[in-house]
This record gives C-alpha cells, structure tokens and sequence, in this order.
C-alpha cells in the first residue's frame, strides 16, 4: 500500500482544514506533509487523525511540516533542563534518532511548534531537530 493511499484521511483533512501551500511527496518510504495551518486548532486535527491512523506513532513514516501562521518561526527560546544537554531528534518522539543536543541554559531559535509537546528548533551551531517543548522556555 502507498503511503499517501495508508494517510489518504490525513491528507483529505489537511485539505478540508485549510492547509496552505500543502505539499504531500513520498521519499524513501517515508511520507511528508509540509503547509501552513491557518491556526492551531486546524494543525491539532491533523495530528488527532495521525494519531488515530498510527496511535502510538510507531510507524516513523509520516513527516508533518505544518506551520502555524501565528506561530513565530524564528523566536528564541532557552533550554531549561534541570542540569544536562536537551536532546535534539530526527522527529517528534523519544523513539527518533538523536541528531543532536543543546546545551543546558542555551538560547535556540524556534523553527516551528509541530505540537505541544514537540518544537522543531535550531542551535547556533545549526544543529536542526525536534526537541521536548518542556524543556524550553520561550525568550522575548
């Protein structure tokens, strides 16, 4: 079966929901979804589909690049662990490959909320990744 055709609820959603700019392309095995929801509530449908279709999302085969316009990309926020460095992953979940880490009390740059739990962000270093929202704390 092909991704899109296993996702085809996910993508009918991000249709009805208002997804601007969707994009939807297959690469090696893996699905990606990229847009921009028109507020928050349109990006928590999609991910309450995903998380009917793969609820524990184990299947690490769908990429969601859903901005939310009132999201600001591009906002600091600081890495609030207690003492340790805050794991950088390949996707939102504790069960992606760790690509990196930021320093404890770092200032990273919010690339964009993939939900409330996981924030797509990048480090001075330029090291990009999906990192536990808990642990950061945004900067005006």
């Amino acid at each position: 079966m092909a991704l899109q055709d296993k996702y085809q609820q996910l993508l009918n959603t991000a249709k009805t929901v208002g997804i601007a700019n969707l994009q939807v392309r297959e690469q090696d095995n893996v699905l990606y979804i990229d847009g921009e929801a028109p507020n928050g509530t349109a990006k928590d449908s999609l991910w309450d589909i995903y998380g009917k279709l793969d609820p524990d999302f184990r299947s690490g085969d769908v990429v969601m690049n859903i901005n939310v316009s009132s999201m600001a990309p591009g906002g600091k926020a600081k890495v609030t662990t207690d003492k340790s460095n805050l794991n950088i992953r390949k996707g939102p979940g504790t069960d992606q490959p760790i690509v990196g880490k930021a320093a404890h009390h770092e200032i990273v740059t919010l690339v964009s909320k993939t939900n409330d739990q996981w924030w797509l962000i990048r480090t001075d270093a330029g090291e990009e990744g999906y990192a536990y929202a808990q642990y950061l704390s945004p900067q005006s």
